[in-house]
């Protein structure tokens, strides 16, 4: 460790969500903060939007879009005519976007208050949409136009790469050459640019950083943060940049561009916490004038070496070196378990700043853009790992590690009192069930209420008890993955799940009052017109049993690192690109020669499945959505009826699994009756309190089980537990298992699990 420690400022770029910080920074910030190192962090991309979307921003890019020569469609004429209504407006609207000022909710709706440009034109029937959710709701949508009409005046004048949450995208999507970002780069800055730089500025002349990190989780993230590194670079030139995050983890594993480091000096890979030790034991005490002979310098740090002028020893980290080349150095060093990487630190991050919008009418869509979410991941990796889909040889799918419930609770202990919010969304690729189940046992031992969600796997070990479980202790949503809606291509993309299973898993979340999203897939290797279809008509039938209520279709894409990428014969597809050119290298293009037009039925899929999430045209012929011939479907038009029918398994085949009351405990009453005293056991509830009827015998080991479970949350009492203290005068518990006592119990919250 350096014997003075560096000032650590770590940057969120434009731009990523609106309603919440993306966690990266914060992760690192509560790792190396734990270490005693001096961090400061800042989402930047927040704090452009607060900048430009102001009465002084705003007046600037009309200024700036009157003195230019911009050839405006007159959609942008229109908003320039109402540049005093936007003036006057765009306070009022981000106050009420910050929840600041909700009582404006009734103007936004019924006021005629906001000036409306392209994006209401096609507005939906908000009563028919929002249903009974109230004023509050709808001028969230409505405010959440008004914000995306400007950003459309922007990208067509003084901003064309300007996009909430795909800031720059294009430049960084699929750019296997570096040349466009380049030149980009080299340009003056705009408008936009030099707002962003103003925000920066202030910041550095106050944390006066020696070392500056970025996370690029998206290729949207990746203009912002090289554009700011450069004029980091400019004003500091000894001041150390470093970049990590989702884009270069799954992007920039190949780079060979040594321009890039004119901007970055240390690029790393996966997993923070450990390259960021390396550099930081790399940076000495010194951060002294550069040499200029090895071993490296970079930036006004000299990098320590072992002596013979060797590359530092650094973890999963390019590097330019003293020749110009590009370094990967990757010692040995062992991974940081995932429960040693700390409780993200939220702190310095302006919390009552954020907007939650609403940009769409499809409630999963909603918990993505809408309120506060602290991030947190319950567990590392992927514990499926099989997905052929799936970048499933990266680390932060294929290494798979767990960390204790009780630690899992202390971190979301520490983040509530530490954010004020209770709301968190569970990051993880997949959620391991079992892990789950702990984590909600733990959260209802030591009555943390919070509201959650996150996303999980189809799977069978989500029993309806389970999801009963998970949604007591906070659980109000979920999404997986259906993808191809076919058993042929479900085996094939090795997904572990049949269709059966989705339909069985998603009604028991359901049932539980958990919201389902399902991921939706089309275009997958070999993927024929007729299994479209009939994936198409399983999702119909999902909506229709009322067992998903929400769900998005995505095409598929290849990408480098899934098994599909590395070995396209075997999924009868053909590689035609792109060649790799230095700089990112990810999605592949393909020939699917045995496969349909899957271009061509995008829109149709879209339009039906919009329709579905409003329960409209459910019984329409699949056709409809279609402007081409497709076939009819071959799916038995009761699969998931069937599915949803099959019969669960009985208690009494279940004397492993745990018991679980999520009730209080109950008060035990003795009667008179006909032959022998009868035993009444009253549970209280929040809605409504119920009576159990039993025998004596039955009754009391009834009323000391359910006391038991109610005060001992550490005791694992396994059905088979229970059976054997069963009083033998109640003949067999088997039988017991089947009367009304029990089942009634079962339906009121005593759960297998």
């Amino acid at each position: 460790m350096p014997t003075a420690s560096p000032r650590i400022l770590l940057l969120t770029p434009p731009l990523t969500q609106l309603n919440t910080p993306y966690p990266a920074t914060a992760y690192i910030k509560g790792f190396l903060g734990g270490r005693g190192y001096a961090v400061t962090q800042a989402d930047l991309g927040l704090q452009l939007v607060l900048r430009l979307f102001s009465g002084a921003g705003l007046k600037r890019v009309f200024q700036e879009i009157e003195a230019g020569s911009f050839d405006l469609s007159d959609n942008a004429r229109r908003m320039l005519r109402l540049q005093n209504r936007y003036l006057a407006t765009i306070g009022p609207v981000i106050r009420f976007l910050q929840n600041k000022d909700l009582t404006l909710a009734p103007r936004i709706c019924h006021g005629r208050f906001l000036p409306e440009a392209s994006r209401f034109d096609n507005v939906a029937d908000l009563e028919t949409a929002f249903g009974t959710m109230g004023l509050t709701d709808q001028a969230r949508h409505l405010a959440t136009l008004y914000l995306e009409d400007l950003a459309d005046l922007l990208k067509e004048t003084v901003g064309p790469h300007f996009g909430f949450s795909r800031y720059a995208e294009k430049l960084a999507l699929s750019a296997t050459s570096f040349e466009p970002l380049h030149r980009e780069l080299e340009a003056a800055p705009g408008l936009l640019d030099t707002m962003l730089l103003e925000e920066l500025e202030p910041l550095l002349q106050r944390v006066r950083p020696d070392i500056v990190g970025f996370t690029v989780p998206f290729p949207g993230n990746l203009y912002g943060a090289l554009r700011l590194a450069k004029h980091i670079k400019h004003l500091s030139p000894e001041t150390v940049t470093i970049m990590g995050g989702g884009y270069p983890n799954t992007e920039l594993r190949t780079i060979q561009e040594p321009r890039f480091f004119d901007y970055i000096d240390f690029l790393t890979l996966d997993d923070g916490e450990g390259p960021w030790l390396r550099i930081l034991e790399q940076v000495g005490a010194g951060l002294a004038p550069a040499r200029t002979s090895a071993p490296p310098a970079i930036g006004g740090i000299v990098l320590s070496d072992d002596g013979r002028g060797q590359a530092p020893p650094l973890q999963r980290t390019f590097l330019r070196n003293n020749q110009g080349e590009i370094e990967y150095v990757n010692h040995p060093f062992p991974d940081v378990p995932h429960h040693e990487v700390g409780t993200p630190d939220y702190s310095d991050l302006p919390l009552t700043e954020y907007l939650s919008v609403l940009e769409v009418l499809n409630p999963m869509h909603r918990l993505w853009s809408d309120g506060r979410w602290n991030k947190l991941t319950v567990a590392h990796g992927c514990y499926w790992k099989r997905c052929s889909f799936c970048d499933v040889t990266l680390d932060y799918i294929s290494r798979y590690e767990t960390a204790p419930s009780t630690l899992l609770v202390d971190r979301i202990e520490q983040i509530i009192q530490q954010t004020g919010q209770t709301g968190f969304h569970f990051v993880d690729e997949a959620a391991p069930p079992l892990a789950l189940r702990d984590l909600a046992v733990e959260l209802l031992k030591r009555r943390v209420p919070i509201t959650w969600w996150g996303n999980i796997r189809f799977e069978k070990t989500f029993s309806l008890d389970l999801c009963r479980l998970l949604a007591a202790s906070g659980c109000i949503a979920v999404s997986g993955g259906l993808e191809v809606a076919s058993d042929r291509l479900l085996a094939l993309m090795e997904k572990g799940v049949t269709i059966a299973q989705v339909a069985r898993v998603a009604d028991g979340f359901t049932q539980a009052g958990i919201m389902v999203h399902a991921y939706l897939m089309y275009g997958f290797p070999t993927q024929t017109a007729q299994e479209t279809i009939d994936s198409l008509e399983v999702v119909r039938q999902l909506f229709a049993a009322g067992v998903v209520q929400s769900g998005y279709w995505h095409r598929f894409s290849m990408t480098a690192h899934s098994p599909v990428g590395k070995n396209p014969a075997k999924y009868q597809v053909q590689a035609v690109g792109p060649e790799p050119a230095g700089f990112a290298w990810n999605d592949l293009w393909h020939d699917d020669p045995l496969g349909a037009d899957h271009e061509a039925f995008g829109p149709g899929l879209a339009k039906s499945l919009y329709n579905y999430l409003h329960h409209v045209a459910l019984d329409e012929p699949l056709a409809r959505w279609f402007d081409f011939k497709t076939p009819r479907p071959t799916t038995p038009r009761h699969l998931v009826q069937q599915a949803l029918q099959a019969p669960d398994k009985p208690d009494f085949a279940r004397q492993n699994q745990r018991l679980f009351w999520l009730g209080n405990a109950p008060e035990l009453r003795l009667e008179p009756g006909k032959k022998a005293p009868r035993a009444v056991l009253t549970c209280y509830e929040q809605a409504e309190d119920f009576e159990v009827k039993t025998t004596e015998a039955a009754g009391r080991w009834l009323h000391q089980l359910l006391l038991q479970l109610s005060h001992d949350y550490d005791a694992k009492v396994l059905l088979r537990d229970a059976a054997a203290t069963f009083p033998q005068s109640e003949g067999p518990f088997e039988a017991f298992l089947q009367g009304p006592a029990w089942q009634l119990l079962r339906e009121k919250g005593l759960l297998l699990v």
